[in-house]
């Protein structure tokens, strides 16, 4: 099985690249386009800027090779936290487009209570909206590090929320060949094991 994790100067490549070693997959970490066109799976992983990660990908031509892969090859993608987020339309940080694959947007958390602290940081159970291979009977947590969320606009598109600071909030979306999660499942121990097992599988 051929795992390319796209490197775009953001994330924690090493850390997903050992939680696919440990559940018996193999991946390599690349930015290389010939790579990327030859693979059977892509995992974005992202942690940082939104503006600085799209801007990344449009300077090293990562953009239009990603986005062909996964809009007219169809093939699997993963998402994790910023990952995500550059896969909805838009964000408010940095105020810039983004792959548009899911019609979503990427909007700051706010709370009137000051007690709720941003950025989110800490494990959290989440809650399946629709059936998905991802989904089990047993209620999963996961690690969650992050200060901007994603609204889908197509309730279809939803695959899991979480609730933080009393709003609940859209944490995982699956359409078709595409999967954004919020949470770090490589940081989720035997939880992330099962969601990359699952991810090879598709």
């Amino acid at each position: 099985m051929s795992v390319v994790i796209i490197n775009c100067g953001l994330g924690n490549l090493a850390s997903v690249k050992n939680m696919i070693k440990k559940v018996g997959g193999s991946s390599v970490i690349s930015s290389d386009h010939e790579e990327i066109n030859a693979t059977e799976k892509l995992v974005l992983p992202g942690v940082g800027h939104f503006k600085k990660g799209m801007e990344n990908l449009k300077e090293s031509g990562l953009y239009e090779v990603v986005n062909k892969k996964v809009v007219e090859d169809k093939t699997p993608i993963l998402g994790i936290c910023l990952g995500m987020q550059l896969m909805t339309s838009h964000s408010e940080e940095g105020d810039v487009d983004g792959f548009g694959w899911i019609d979503a947007q990427t909007t700051k958390f706010s709370f009137d209570d000051p007690s709720v602290k941003v950025p989110n940081i800490g494990w959290n159970e989440i809650n399946y909206a629709k059936d998905s291979v991802f989904n089990t009977d047993e209620q999963q947590r996961y690690y969650f590090v992050h200060s901007y969320k994603v609204s889908c606009n197509n309730q279809s598109d939803v695959l899991a929320t979480a609730n933080y600071g009393g709003l609940d909030y859209v944490c995982a979306f699956q359409k078709e060949n595409i999967v954004g999660m919020q949470y770090h499942p490589e940081k989720s121990h035997r939880f992330g094991m099962e969601v990359f097992k699952k991810f090879l599988a598709l």
